[in-house]
Order: structure tokens, then sequence, then C-alpha cells
């Protein structure tokens, strides 16, 4: 085994004895064995930095979306009001969310004023009870009694016929998306406005 990695170590060691050259020679000298000269390292700098420094505040506008419940994978953010269909991003806070607030995207499909009716049918999953959410008359998903890890769901329940107003029913069409269908509508306050990227 000592052996083996004598044989390794030996036939790495001529690589590593050039590191230090090619350090070298990657902070502006003309070549192996050569001074390393100042003026290339500042222009390097000159480059590197400000492109750096792009790259980065693009970086810092963007947010990458982790979730098949929306039609985007990057989305940033996009001034101006929020109108029905929008995508919306916010900070949940649930229990089922994780003991820390995470990152959603959703749609706005329910806005202040809308009518909203919820109808309990019996769910095909179990013995229990789906709630099917309609907005201004429309379908806009079904609950699930079970989450996907076995976890029970519970439904919202509206408590009027209409979106509170400074509130906003969030969603999508995908079967499985967390959203107001459990946890109720989210403070309009709290959603900011989101445009596709990719």
């Amino acid at each position: 085994m000592l052996r083996l990695a004598w044989n390794a170590a030996k036939s790495i060691w001529p690589e590593v004895k050039l590191v230090p050259l090619r350090a070298a020679v990657a902070l502006g000298a003309a070549g192996l064995g050569e001074p390393v000269r100042p003026r290339q390292i500042l222009r390097a700098y000159a480059i590197i930095l400000p492109v750096g420094l792009l790259v980065w505040w693009l970086l810092s506008q963007l947010i990458l979306v982790m979730s098949p419940s929306i039609d985007a994978w990057v989305v940033r953010r996009a001034p101006g009001p929020i109108a029905r269909g929008d995508l919306i991003s916010f900070r949940l806070v649930h229990p089922l969310a994780g003991p820390k607030p995470v990152g959603v995207t959703k749609y706005a499909l329910c806005l202040p004023g809308d009518r909203i009716a919820m109808v309990e049918k019996p769910s095909p999953m179990s013995g229990k009870r789906d709630g099917w959410y309609y907005c201004n008359g429309r379908l806009l998903g079904v609950s699930k009694p079970v989450g996907h890890k076995g976890q029970t769901l519970t439904h919202w329940r509206p408590a009027y016929g209409r979106i509170p107003r400074g509130f906003a029913y969030v969603g999508s069409g995908y079967a499985s998306s967390f959203d107001s269908r459990y946890y109720g509508p989210v403070e309009l306050v709290r959603l900011t406005r989101m445009e596709r990227v990719l």
C-alpha cells in the first residue's frame, strides 16, 4: 500500500513543482520562471472586477424557481401593481414548510373583492373530503387530504364569499401545489410582483 502511495506521489510531483511557476504566469509573468509584472495584474483586475461585480448584481436580481407548480425556471422582480394571473413571490411561514420561512413563487389567481367559493366533496384518495376552490365561478384547484410525504393536510375554509380587501388567493394549476388551498389568502403587502426570465 505504501509503495502504491509512493509511486502515485512520484508521478504527480513534476506537476506539483510547476504550480508556483504557473501561478506566476497567471499573475502576469511573461512565461514560466519570469518575474511577475504588476501592470499586467492591474489590467487583469480592471477587467475582471467590474465584470465580476456586474455578474454578481445580475444574479442577485434573479430567483431560481425550484417548483414544478409554475411555468418558469428563473424570475425577476417586476414593478407595478399585482393583477390577476401575475407571477408573485413571498416568504411562507407554515409548519409544513419547515421551521424557517421559505421563498415561494405562485400566481395571483383571485384578488380583493372577487367571489371565492369552496365546495367539499368526498376524496378519491381516502375517506376524507377535498375542497374544490372557485374564483368568480372558475375552478382554481382541488385540495388533497394527504401530502406526498403522508402528512395530513387541512384545507382552507373561506369565512366569507369574497376575498378580503388587501389579500389575494395565490396558487397554480398544478395539482400538488402547496398554496392558498391550504393556508388561505396572503396579504398583498407581502407579495412581490415577478416576471418570467426563463
